[in-house]
């Protein structure tokens, strides 16, 4: 039965979302801490996977901190941001050369929709609280 905005047709078996915002847009320790109790209610479904490690992606979703991505950004490039920007993420392979290709084709792609990429970063990553799995 079709209600309102939703109809079954264009839906199919989806985990769940959550939403959590303060209407003044403050920023809330209080409401990160309710956002990570949430997740700890994703665990149907492959939320956690048989390792008990393991997850799909299940994740919170903030504003960018300014502040702290201009100064990772001066330590990776040597160089101030410019005023407008954007961060993106993306997993690359293991491999160097596909991981070389994987970011030759994000950069071209950028490119092509008259945008620059001013740097690339590898993040700090810590594999030993990966599930074996991961």
């Amino acid at each position: 039965m079709s209600a309102g905005l939703y109809s079954p047709d264009e839906f199919r078996d989806n985990c769940g979302f959550g939403l959590i915002a303060h209407t003044a847009g403050d920023a809330s320790h209080r409401l990160l801490q309710a956002a990570i109790e949430s997740l700890t209610c994703m665990t149907h479904r492959g939320g956690i996977a048989a390792d008990g490690k393991t997850g799909d992606g299940c994740g919170l979703l903030l504003q960018m901190p300014q502040s702290f991505m201009r100064a990772v950004g001066e330590e990776s490039l040597g160089a101030p941001l410019p005023p407008a920007f954007a961060v993106g993420q993306v997993f690359l392979s293991a491999d160097p050369a596909r991981a070389e290709l994987a970011r030759s084709e994000t950069q071209r792609a950028i490119e092509a929709q008259g945008l620059a990429v001013v740097g690339w970063r590898d993040v700090p990553t810590d594999s030993s609280v990966c599930g074996e799995i991961a």
